[in-house]
């Protein structure tokens, strides 16, 4: 290898002519103590591994995904009590396919799952909704004055003078479009969820409810009937159709989902193994590297359990990209120590020779790799921030897997001799520019201006028409339904039917009025409530309002035998008092006990960021004018008020986390390359795949939310790597007085092979996402792959391209 062959560290074949005092602290501690090393290894895997196994969970949680620190959720947090049925829901929807609401097998049926819910843990039974619940009632103005009661009868028995009292007070009730579809083909129940405070200290078991949803009800309602209706001969569907939508619904589908997607992972490591393998032939290296990369994440996932974190849907991908880092560090190794023993340097002293070349661009990646991970805790919310932990962890474990045990390793077992043997006769068959000499001589053009020139041109284009793109970036959901899963997912099929089937949508946007104790009935605070609810109203995607304005004004008709000219919100406060307390029997969930909250709840079309933007825009806008100290206009509860709050922390952290991500990148640079020139051409690729990487995503109509924002600081952490081995070395090279043809030349052939590997090998294991049932999953397959493989080429065309400009043919001196 040039001046590492003509004497910097020379050819040594016995262990005799070796000095094992040489060699800084580090390497002298590790190495001339292997097995105690190794032996320590074994014992902290065991024990990790164990905790790992007994103690790790997936506990996914409705708090980690909300921004809790942001004022607007703080809001909701304190107020989160008196607001039940605005914050985590389920709603689940039972629909009779073969006729409609008003059969008494179908409302027996209704029965027993409302039971079966209401006795279902973590679930707030007092706020629950349904036919079957007795807080839903109905109301009349009679000449008696009002009359009302629960919407199904006292006395219901399945004849038919009860199921035409139901239909009339179903009709009284004015629910069709809320609890029964405007078809009558099904009806709906709202089922609140416990939050943390009230459920435990772990909160609601996710995945157990959504198995409840789907062995106790599914199972045992929709599909034995279906069985049924073909025994006794019928034809067309079962009995009954359950469809089941909400924040635990869908982490349950994800979670269900995450069991397939260890299929996917362990592809990815079969196929880095063999595609390792191809390239070595050596069956005892690539065992290695795959084992040294594994080890890595049983560590992570032992201390993550040791420190009583627990994954989620959205962490998954970590421990993959852990594993994907520990292959491109592993594979630097073994390719370095594969070629000295090759030239026939004992197994010990290629280790170590290897160890002294690559230690410090290692560690120096690696800990660029934890501190970009680290910034992740910048982001308001609880589960990137849990993320950004276990991956910094992951990254720190590498240190000793990767970088110490994997040449440590080796010095005990090497390669194979026919394998170094043939790493040999590649180097030298490209140094008689044969085989993989006819690439290296490819990519040393990328040195020369006549190639540099149109390349970094090039990519001076394709960096602004990127940007360009990427301005279109948008925040948030782009779909209606759950955009982690497929189109035609069964709970995207669910929202779908229950989207067209209700008039109301479950896409809730809330605007909290606070006010004194009995403040809310002040004729004023009405007023003002209702100015709001119109002014959300005129917004195109805005289904319709609901606040205690609405239900006084319509109480208040009912008191003048319904004359519409007492349709309105009178001043008389015995007027309104007499209303509230007839609402508090009807409506309670319009405000709280004292009277000092309510919300005024605008009921949305869809939950595309478009939307919550514009409606959060006219809610900030009434609030900021109308909010004083007899009554304040808080936002925002409801599920669409939280996403909006969310979308709005994701937009604020994207350019935020970036730019930290990159300023800890510059930082290692420097430290590494002594050179701010070489630290420039390592980052101008990582910014061009970041530009890009955010076309792609317009591209795909993905939009950046919790479970996509950090990729892109992910896939910076991996394309640091490739640039930080190539350029170290070819800065070494440089400083011994070769030129910059010269030095990348055999920088590239030294490191570049394996970039090109690991690039390649990455790829090929996560584009098997693409096929993934959960949709942000096989998003970020597709965004991984395009990173890594345009990182690889980033590194071995644009940092030659830039060197020609920046580090052209002359010793780079130390900055």
């Amino acid at each position: 290898m040039g001046a590492m062959k003509e004497g910097v560290m020379p050819i040594i074949q016995n262990l005799e002519d070796f000095d094992p005092r040489s060699g800084n602290l580090l390497e002298r501690l590790v190495f001339n103590n292997r097995l105690p090393f190794m032996l320590g290894i074994l014992l902290v895997t065991l024990v990790l591994g164990y905790m790992a196994l007994t103690r790790l969970e997936l506990r996914p949680s409705f708090e980690k995904m909300i921004p809790q620190g942001h004022p607007y959720i703080q809001n909701f947090l304190e107020n989160r009590k008196a607001l039940r049925g605005l914050g985590n829901s389920v709603r689940v929807v039972v629909e009779n396919p073969r006729g409609d609401i008003f059969d008494p097998a179908y409302l027996d049926a209704l029965k027993q799952i409302h039971d079966e819910l209401f006795l279902t843990d973590g679930v707030d039974r007092a706020w629950m909704k349904s036919l079957w619940a007795p807080g839903v009632r109905w109301t009349e103005v009679t000449e008696e004055g009002f009359q009302g009661g629960p919407v199904m009868p006292d006395g219901y028995d399945g004849s038919p003078a009860s199921i035409e009292q139901l239909r009339q007070n179903i009709a009284r009730a004015g629910i069709v479009g809320s609890l029964v579809a405007n078809d009558f083909k099904s009806t709906m129940l709202v089922v609140p969820l416990l939050d943390r405070a009230s459920a435990g200290s772990h909160g609601v078991d996710y995945h157990a409810f959504s198995r409840t949803l789907e062995d106790q009800l599914r199972l045992r309602f929709e599909f034995q009937g279906d069985r049924a209706a073909q025994a006794s001969g019928e034809e067309g569907q079962g009995a009954i159709k359950v469809r089941v939508i909400g924040f635990a619904k869908l982490v349950g589908d994800l979670i269900d989902g995450l069991m397939r997607v260890m299929v996917f992972f362990g592809l990815a490591v079969v196929t880095a193994f063999f595609i390792i393998l191809a390239y070595t032939r050596c069956l005892r290296s690539s065992l290695l590297v795959i084992l040294c990369s594994l080890l890595a994440v049983v560590w992570q996932l032992g201390i993550v359990a040791w420190m009583g974190y627990a994954l989620d849907p959205y962490s998954i991908l970590v421990p993959f990209l852990i594993f994907a880092i520990g292959v491109s560090h592993a594979t630097q190794k073994m390719n370095g120590i594969m070629q000295d023993i090759g030239r026939g340097t004992h197994r010990l002293v290629a280790a170590r020779n290897t160890f002294r070349r690559l230690f410090l661009a290692g560690v120096t990646a690696l800990l660029a790799d934890a501190v970009g991970f680290a910034v992740l805790m910048l982001i308001d919310i609880p589960v990137i921030q849990d993320l950004a932990i276990t991956a910094s962890i992951g990254v720190a474990v590498l240190i000793f897997t990767t970088l110490l045990m994997m040449p440590v390793a080796l010095s005990y077992t090497g390669v194979g001799a026919r394998a170094a043997e043939r790493a040999l006769r590649i180097d030298s068959n490209a140094e008689a520019h044969k085989g993989f000499g006819h690439v290296w001589d490819f990519l040393d053009r990328f040195t020369e201006r006549r190639w540099a020139l149109p390349t970094v041109a090039l990519a001076l284009a394709m960096g602004v028409g990127g940007f360009l793109v990427s301005l279109n970036l948008e925040i948030g959901d782009l779909d209606a339904g759950a955009p982690e899963l497929r189109p035609d997912s069964r709970y995207n099929r669910d929202n779908a039917y229950i989207t067209s089937h209700y008039a109301l949508s479950s896409d809730l946007f809330a605007v909290m009025v606070k006010t004194p104790p009995e403040g809310c009935l002040n004729y004023q605070t009405l007023i003002q409530a209702d100015r709001l609810a119109w002014a959300l109203q005129q917004h195109p995607n805005v289904q319709a309002t609901s606040s205690l304005a609405n239900a006084v004004r319509q109480i208040t008709a009912g008191t003048y035998e319904g004359n519409p000219k007492f349709l309105s919100v009178q001043r008389n406060q015995d007027v309104l008092n007499y209303a509230a307390q007839q609402a508090s029997v009807n409506t309670p969930e319009l405000f709280n006990t004292d009277c000092s909250l309510m919300p005024v709840i605008a009921f949305l079309k869809d939950h595309k960021a478009q939307t919550l933007d514009e409606v959060v825009a006219i809610a900030e806008g009434f609030a900021a004018e109308n909010s004083g100290p007899d009554r304040q206009f808080l936002l925002a509860a409801g599920s669409a008020g939280i996403e909006a709050v969310t979308n709005s922390v994701v937009r604020e952290a994207n350019r935020t986390m970036l730019f930290y991500v990159y300023l800890a990148v510059t930082v290692f640079c420097l430290i590494t390359f002594r050179s701010w020139r070489a630290t420039l051409v390592a980052l101008l690729p990582l910014v061009l795949t970041s530009i890009l990487c955010e076309a792609l995503m317009v591209a795909m109509g993905i939009g950046v939310k919790v479970a996509t924002l950090p990729v892109i600081a992910l896939g910076v952490g991996i394309g640091v790597d490739y640039a930080l081995y190539l350029l170290s070395v070819q800065l070494q090279f440089q400083r011994q007085g070769l030129p910059l043809a010269l030095a990348y030349k055999r920088a590239v052939a030294f490191t570049g092979r394996v970039v090109g590997l690991v690039g390649i090998t990455l790829a090929a294991g996560v584009i098997t996402w693409a096929w993934s049932p959960i949709k942000f999953q096989a998003d970020m397959g597709i965004l991984l792959t395009f990173m890594f493989l345009w990182n690889m080429v980033g590194a071995l065309i644009l940092i030659p391209a830039l060197s020609h400009f920046l580090l052209r043919n002359k010793a780079v001196e130390p900055a």
